[in-house]
C-alpha cells in the first residue's frame, strides 16, 4: 500500500499479521450472497452476486470508517429451486447451505475476533433460511447477526408486482453494470399476464406457496415484472436510498451487540 492509497477493507486483502491490529469484537464483517440462476435472456446467470458483491463494496466504502466494516469474499450459489427448470442455474440444497453457512460461522469466530456478522442478501429465494439460521448463530456460536435484504431496505423502490428480473432489479443492474445487461432483449421480456395470481402466490402473508417462475400464470420468459420500465436513474435512487438505509441497520446491529451473552459458546 502507497503513501495515501486508502486502507483496504476487503479482509482477503490484508495480511495475516495484520488482523489482530485492525480488527476487535466490534467490528462488523459483512457477506455478500447471490446466487447463480436464471434472470431471464437479458440478465446474467450471476445478476444476485453482482448485486450482492457491488451493493457491499459501496456500503463498506461509504460506512466502513464509522462503523469498522470488512467485506467477506462473497458466496454465489444459493437456494434457487424456483429456477431450477432453466439451463444454467446452480442451487444448493437447503442442508448443504445451512451446513455452508454454519461452518463458514465457525471459522468466522475462530479466525477472527469480530463478533458481528451482516449477510447482504442478494437473492429473495435465500430469505427464509437465513432469517431462521441467525438465531442460530447467534446461539450456537455467538455471533451477533442481521440480514440486509436491499430491496426492501430501498425507500426509492415503487413497489408492486415486481419480483425477479423485472423493473427494478434490471434498473439496479442497469446503474451497477450496464455492460452486462443485454438490452437488445429487454424489448422482449414481457410482464405476465395474472397479477391477481401473483400477489395470491408470492405476496399472500396467509399462506405460504412453493411457487416457481416456468409457471405462466406467473413469470413470462423467468420473469416476474416488468424490465421493460426499467432505467439507469431508477437504479441509481434505488442503490443510493439502499447504501444510506444501511448505516441505520449497523448502528442497530452495534447495539444489539451490547445484549448479546456474556459467556458465549
Amino acid at each position: 500500500m502507497t503513501a495515501g492509497t486508502p486502507a483496504s477493507r476487503k479482509l482477503s486483502e490484508l495480511g495475516g499479521a495484520e488482523i489482530a491490529a485492525r480488527l476487535k469484537p466490534e467490528s462488523i464483517l459483512v457477506l455478500p450472497l447471490g446466487a447463480t440462476e436464471q434472470h431471464g435472456a437479458h440478465l446474467p446467470l450471476d445478476t444476485d452476486l453482482v448485486i450482492a458483491d457491488e451493493l457491499t463494496r459501496r456500503i463498506v466504502a461509504r460506512w466502513g470508517d464509522s462503523y469498522d466494516l470488512w467485506q467477506l469474499p462473497s458466496i454465489g450459489i444459493g437456494l434457487s429451486r424456483e429456477h431450477d427448470w432453466a439451463p444454467g442455474t446452480l442451487s444448493l440444497s437447503i442442508e448443504e447451505f445451512t451446513t455452508l453457512l454454519r461452518d463458514m460461522a465457525r471459522d468466522l469466530v475462530r479466525a477472527l475476533p469480530a463478533r458481528n456478522l451482516a449477510m447482504l442478501n442478494g437473492h429473495g429465494g435465500n430469505r427464509g433460511l437465513l432469517e431462521v439460521l441467525i438465531h442460530e448463530l447467534r446461539g450456537d456460536f455467538g455471533l451477533n447477526a442481521c440480514v440486509i435484504h436491499p430491496f426492501d431496505l430501498s425507500r426509492a423502490e415503487p413497489g408492486g408486482a415486481d419480483v425477479h428480473g423485472g423493473r427494478s432489479e434490471t434498473s439496479v443492474m442497469l446503474a451497477l453494470a450496464p455492460h452486462r445487461v443485454r438490452r437488445d432483449q429487454i424489448a422482449s421480456a414481457e410482464p405476465a399476464a395474472d397479477p391477481q395470481a401473483i400477489r395470491a402466490l408470492i405476496f399472500e402473508r396467509g399462506v405460504s406457496w412453493p411457487w416457481r417462475t416456468d409457471d405462466p400464470r406467473l413469470a413470462h420468459g423467468g420473469i416476474i415484472g416488468d424490465a421493460r420500465a426499467a432505467s439507469p436513474e431508477l437504479g441509481e435512487a434505488i442503490v443510493a436510498s439502499i447504501v444510506e438505509q444501511s448505516g441505520g441497520v449497523f448502528a442497530r446491529l452495534l447495539e444489539n451487540q451490547k445484549f448479546m451473552p456474556r459467556n458465549p459458546p
